[in-house]
């Protein structure tokens, strides 16, 4: 037990000296690599490096969100480059706020950590269309992702864009800034053999374009086996140290660019947890087997997608189970057993680095990596593979205990510093306190959204428009409408029939709610049904199709199509189908026309006393800031689906009526960043498409503590 408790504060000393050598050296000089690791000014470098996305957190959270990793053991701080929000018109660049993307690498240049740089610029990343901007969709001939010359010169133009933008600011390693490695594509060959013998030529041009740019520092490519050279091949996935094909050159390293500390989480489904025990095990396993020298963990703090940034059917939290959660708090144990696993690679990452191990059986699933260095220095891995049984073992005149599936690392060969399967931090526990309630129907006021009709639209179609084409992203929501005669003197019931490619779809006939419907994650489409009366005369046909984000992934992601398919009108005699009729357009809603979400907007806007819930209702209320500083949620376990706004500023879509198999929402907590908030006075404004109740609203605050009795997020 001294021994044990004396290897502990050792690991405790080590952590503080290694992060005070981070941050002195940290930052400039020459980047290059050979077949152990990236060199930084002559010097072999162990990295451990975290994605944290700054447009999913807030410029106020970035320091501590930065300083909580490298106090974990981070050395690099990973970040994809979103276009879309960069550029979201041809040649029109943004770069404030969230968005200012120098100011975040300047922060992680000011704590002493290094940056690596995923400009993509497709980035995928459960982002909305996958990060390219929609008006790439509308280029004549364009082909994302292939040898097609009008993708080329947009995504090169981009691409040239963000590398100038970090040059004009010194933010190259060798130019004496942070980022010492950068990305070009991402997981390409997930779709390569789609694209045929326009793929790998994409693949040759992407990594030579990225290298003529001449940034000074080495690129990579993800999960691109054959990335050509100099372009170093990476892997993204759970259990690298198993799956890995490793480095296409023996003059390149060994590098996992994607750890998946979780998963991400979409509408309908359970968080998919992953153990703190399981990600050390594969971290030193990739170390071990692999001559792992960089390692990113993907996300050590997700955060929030905003607005409509998320992909298809993701929810607004993003990677909440990561080392740091959503709102920027420690997850335990997770933060803290990686950060002992650091601390103990560190203490031998010198042996380490300087030669390649050699394994030693040491029985039927186990195994030692031994790195001996020619000035006698040794350290070793102990590897029990067996997930079933723990297992003594003799190592070196020795007798080692393994657990099952575990690791230890011997820093000098002979005293075991750290087990990837014993952990010493206790689960922490989040909870969430009720600071203010909405619970008086005076404290409300409540806008109907107003039920277009085929006379009001100015767009008209004699066909069913795609939906994302005609929305051109500017909105979830686009309404067709149109009318059909009733002869009969008498009111008729008949059956109305909607197929929709996805992902929303709320009916109305004659401005009354007819029925909802909507598909799922990898199952977008959904027929609706339900019955309706028709009157003698005009009936209206209204129909509002609303996205859940935009696909982010899989090939030909230009050719993917949402919305109305087909309308049929059934009675007992005959189906009259509608689809070709005439169809008017509306792109989005009236109350986002007016942006009666905003201080300004919600003034143009006929607000009415809270009234019976109904479908598509805007809802206004007002709220003072909870007082201290805690992170600030709002809860949502009474709506149904829509966006909420503070202050003007949407903290994203809500589906708390999405279920579970288990019958409980994927989320009920939306953060409110405390940047988004005045001490007094602020917004609140939502758009709830289904009903919900807002007097069971509250507007939480968000700690971490011991297990208590209070609501757990």
């Amino acid at each position: 037990m001294k021994m044990q408790w004396l290897w502990r504060n050792w690991l405790a000393a080590a952590a503080v000296l290694l992060a005070a050598a981070a941050a002195a050296s940290a930052g400039g000089g020459n980047v290059s690599y050979d077949g152990r690791s990236l060199i930084i000014d002559g010097q072999r470098k162990m990295l451990f490096s975290g994605s944290i996305h700054y447009p999913r957190s807030t410029p106020d959270m970035w320091s501590s969100l930065i300083s909580k990793a490298k106090e974990g053991g981070i050395d690099v701080i990973e970040t994809y480059v979103f276009w879309n929000l960069h550029e979201p018109q041809p040649g029109q660049y943004d770069f404030s706020g969230r968005r200012n993307i120098v100011a975040f690498i300047k922060q992680i240049q000011a704590q002493g950590l290094y940056a690596c740089l995923r400009i993509g610029p497709y980035v995928e990343g459960e982002w909305t269309y996958g990060g390219f901007p929609f008006w790439l969709h509308d280029v004549p001939g364009i082909v994302f992702r292939s040898n097609n010359e009008p993708f080329k010169f947009y995504m090169q133009n981009f691409t040239t864009k963000i590398v100038n933008l970090m040059k004009s600011e010194g933010l190259y390693a060798s130019q004496g800034g942070p980022i010492i490695l950068s990305q070009i594509e991402n997981e390409y060959q997930n779709v390569e053999k789609a694209f045929g013998e326009n793929g790998p030529p994409y693949v040759l041009w992407a990594a030579e374009m990225a290298v003529g740019l001449q940034t000074g520092v080495p690129w990579c490519m993800c999960k691109q086996d054959d990335a050509p050279d100099p372009v170093i091949n990476a892997c993204n996935g759970l259990r690298c140290g198993e799956t890995f094909v490793g480095p296409n050159s023996p003059n390149k390293p060994s590098t996992w660019t994607e750890n998946w500390t979780s998963f991400y989480q979409v509408y309908g489904q359970n968080a998919t947890l992953r153990s703190a025990e399981d990600i050390a095990y594969h971290v030193a396993l990739f170390i071990a087997r692999k001559n792992g020298t960089f390692i990113n963990y993907y996300m050590y703090h997700g955060g929030t997608n905003f607005g409509r940034t998320a992909a298809e059917f993701m929810i607004t939290s993003y990677y909440d189970q990561a080392p740091l959660d959503e709102y920027g708090l420690i997850r335990q144990p997770k933060w803290g057993h990686l950060k002992e696993l650091h601390a103990a690679v560190k203490l031998c990452s010198e042996t380490i680095l300087s030669v390649f191990p050699s394994m030693q059986s040491l029985g039927e699933q186990q195994e030692a990596y031994v790195f001996s260095g020619d000035s006698g220095a040794c350290a070793a891995f102990l590897v029990n593979i067996d997930n079933t049984k723990s297992v003594l073992v003799q190592f070196q005149n020795s007798s080692y205990e393994l657990p099952r599936q575990s690791i230890s690392i011997l820093p000098d060969c002979k005293t075991v510093s750290f087990n990837t399967a014993k952990v010493s931090r206790p689960f922490n526990t989040r909870t969430a306190i009720p600071a203010v309630k909405f619970d008086s129907a005076e404290k409300w006021e409540q806008f109907q959204e107003v039920i277009p009709q085929l006379d009001a639209t100015s767009m008209r179609s004699d066909i069913l428009l795609e939906h994302m084409n005609t929305a051109k992203d500017v909105s979830d929501y686009l309404w067709y409408t149109s009318s059909i005669q009733q002869d009969s003197p008498d009111q008729q019931s008949v059956t109305l029939s909607v197929k929709s490619l996805g992902h929303v779809l709320h009916a109305f006939v004659n401005g009354a709610h007819a029925g909802s419907a909507h598909g799922q994650f990898r199952n977008t489409s959904f027929t609706l049904e339900s019955t309706i009366s028709l009157n003698k005369g005009t009936n209206n046909i209204s129909l509002l199709s609303a996205t859940v984000g935009l696909p982010d992934s899989g090939s030909f992601l230009e050719h993917r199509a949402l919305g109305v398919q087909s309308v049929i009108i059934q009675d007992s005699d005959e189906a009259k189908n509608i689809t070709n009729y005439s169809w008017g357009y509306q792109v989005g809603l009236l109350g986002e026309k007016l942006q009666i979400y905003s201080s300004e907007g919600s003034k143009s806007a006929n607000w009415s006393s809270l009234g019976s819930s109904q479908p598509l209702t805007w809802y206004k209320s007002a709220f003072d800031a909870p007082e201290g500083d805690d992170p600030v949620a709002l809860n949502l376990g009474s709506m149904g689906k829509g966006e909420a706004w503070v202050n003007g500023q949407s903290i994203g879509r809500y589906w708390v009526s999405f279920r579970t198999l288990a019958g409980i929402p994927s989320q009920t907590w939306y953060n409110v960043p405390r940047s988004f908030l005045q001490p007094e006075d602020n917004l609140l404004v939502l758009f709830e498409e289904e009903t919900g109740n807002p007097l069971d609203i509250t507007v939480d605050t968000i700690s971490v503590t011991k297990p208590s009795l209070r609501k757990l997020v």
